[in-house]
């Protein structure tokens, strides 16, 4: 088994290597804590839980780091705004964050480093930076020579002399070059600061994933991960700094996602566009929004309308039915009859043909569209496989089976929460209901069906009788 992954640094596939044996160290840039998160921060945060979620899948043990930038100026007009400070608005959205992850299906992070609890590493490495004459101190400020580094350029694959320069990369005449970069930043009178041999002050962006990356992975990464935006000018100046100090390659593979629109429009702030996952999350069901940012492939942009997260969310209620109605069979009387080998054996096939499907897909640069249509396949097959009233509980057990492998990658349905009724306890609530309506209790009938209501329980009849499933 070999996955391949797009490297945004050679522009080609490679097959994966990591540096150790059964080990992957990856770091993916997170979000400047001053807001809520909106669904174009989502969508890397969506896709590398899943290329995580992969390569534990195949047996290798990750090491997964998201940071969070905690201190910065937009923070600092935050907190100003709010009359409040920039570590209680950092715990505020950081706690948001977590919050919205959650209800995303994404796991936490192996590590989640903030800026401000590694300022010593980040110091250290710009003292390292300017000692070996890569940097230098400017009335309170420290900068990157990029001129001294070759290869600056090589990630984004632009000329140095042709480079535009980008949000939070300043100009000013404290600077040898325009294209210098800031790493330390002196103190403005009333801003938050940290002593330094350079005086008073706080880090510059790009300095802080470089020193807490090497802190807890080590000189060179597996795998660097962000949305597209961050190639330049963040990651060129990580790449710049880090292989400045080290002499070693940051990150033998950059994988960068595209952007997502809002109804064919780039998401800003001037056009009043962006939609937040908490509000999201409140519309739609939020495996809609996972779906969603899934079904495209992670390199390609996305266009986010009332239609698309419409489509979504028929998807995955799809999925789940199908999911829900095989567990349904499986803790019922319906699948009693024990079924022979020739047809589980044949089911098996179907089965691993699909699952092969999937894991093709996953390997080719984490193809999430193509691993989805191979879902749909065992939804199709596992539907085909209970028009049998009586199909055998051995073949129904394998198709769950097959679910769970599959969403434990993608995590497309709905986790069960702590207060979720168990099926044996709606099993005993719909007979309860049906006894109350045949003595005419009709107070308690409906008190049942408010409940099943309350707890997302959909009761249909049909020929078989009433059948329920989640929603």
């Amino acid at each position: 088994m070999t996955v391949s992954i797009y490297n945004s640094l050679t522009r080609s596939k490679e097959g994966f290597q990591p540096i150790e044996q059964g080990k992957v160290n990856m770091y993916v840039c997170g979000p400047t804590v001053y807001d809520y998160i909106h669904i174009g921060n989502a969508r890397p945060v969506i896709f590398f839980d899943v290329v995580r979620r992969y390569l534990e899948d195949t047996g290798l043990e990750v090491q997964y780091v998201v940071n969070f930038t905690d201190v910065d100026d937009k923070l600092i007009r935050k907190a100003d705004e709010l009359n409040t400070t920039v570590p209680e608005v950092a715990e505020k959205f950081i706690g948001a964050f977590f919050e919205d992850i959650e209800a995303l299906g994404v796991r936490k992070a192996t590590l989640n480093p903030r800026v401000t609890e590694h300022i010593p590493e980040i110091i250290a490495f710009i003292a390292g930076l300017v000692e070996k004459g890569y940097a230098y101190a400017s009335e309170g400020d420290v900068y990157f020579r990029t001129a001294s580094f070759e290869d600056y350029g090589k990630l984004s694959h632009q000329n140095i002399d042709e480079l535009q320069f980008g949000i939070r990369v300043e100009l000013g005449d404290r600077k040898e070059n325009q294209g210098d970069f800031v790493l330390w930043k002196g103190a403005k009178p009333g801003e938050i600061n940290w002593d330094s041999p350079w005086g008073p002050g706080r880090p510059g962006w790009h300095i802080e994933c470089s020193a807490m990356a090497r802190k807890y992975l080590g000189d060179t990464l597996d795998i660097h991960g962000g949305g597209h935006d961050l190639q330049f000018p963040h990651h060129e100046c990580e790449v710049a700094q880090s292989e400045s100090l080290t002499g070693k390659p940051f990150a033998n593979y950059w994988m960068h996602n595209g952007f997502v629109h809002i109804n064919n429009e780039k998401m800003s702030k001037s056009l009043g566009n962006g939609i937040t996952v908490k509000e999201i999350v409140k519309q739609v069901k939020p495996q809609a929004v996972r779906y969603f940012m899934l079904a495209t492939h992670y390199r390609s942009p996305l266009n986010f309308s009332d239609d698309t997260i419409a489509q979504a969310e028929n998807s995955v209620e799809r999925i789940a039915n199908c999911y829900t109605n095989l567990q349904h069979r499986l803790n019922s009387a319906d699948g009693a009859e024990a079924a022979g080998a020739e047809e589980l054996d044949a089911l098996r096939s179907k089965i691993a043909g699909i699952q092969a499907q999937f894991h093709a897909k996953m390997e080719d640069d984490f193809s999430t569209p193509d691993a989805i249509t191979a879902l749909f396949e065992l939804v199709t097959e596992a539907n085909v496989y209970m028009q049998n009233q009586q199909a055998p509980a051995e073949g129904i057990k394998l198709l769950v089976e097959a679910f769970d492998k599959m969403d434990n990658v993608l995590g497309l349905l709905p986790a069960a929460s702590g207060d979720d009724l168990l099926d044996e306890e709606i099993e005993g609530l719909i007979v309860e209901r049906t006894e109350a309506r045949k003595t005419k209790n009709w107070a308690r009938a409906d008190e049942i069906r408010d409940l099943l209501n309350e707890k997302n329980i959909v009761l249909e009849d049909t020929p078989q009788g009433i059948r329920w499933r989640r929603k």
